[in-house]
């Protein structure tokens, strides 16, 4: 697959683009990720979410620890050509590393941010790994 497509976006000056991921059929935005070129391309080849992780360094196939892998069933790229809608298919039902089902879990009451969304499984069991 040629990859002059990639050419059409906006890239930040540190080589990344903003990406949303909301869930086909419900249309609930579940996270808010980087792509660098490279994981973006992976994302098209793959048919998975392949994200650009700033706190390691590196990329990070998500679902990679925790099993919930995300199927990509669409990528968009917005007017300004600088973000990239993913409508996925969340498998495991979970999305956030909180254990919860999107990674917009809090609501603003007015005065102050509030938990509204369960934790579906505890993180620790997500991402531990066996010794």
């Amino acid at each position: 697959m040629s990859e002059a497509w990639l050419e059409a976006i906006k890239w930040t000056a540190d080589g990344l683009v903003p990406v949303i991921a909301q869930e086909e059929g419900s249309g609930r935005v579940l996270m808010f990720a980087w792509m660098n070129r490279e994981s973006l391309a992976l994302t098209a080849r793959e048919g998975r979410a392949v994200y650009w992780s700033r706190s390691r360094g590196k990329l990070w196939r998500k679902g990679e620890e925790s099993g919930n892998v995300q199927r990509v069933k669409e990528m968009r790229l917005d007017c300004d050509n600088d973000v990239i809608l993913l409508t996925i298919e969340q498998l495991g039902g979970i999305a956030c590393h909180t254990g919860r089902h999107s990674c917009f879990y809090k609501v603003f009451d007015g005065e102050q941010w509030q938990s509204v969304d369960p934790v579906l499984q505890d993180p620790q069991q997500i991402y531990s790994k066996p010794s």
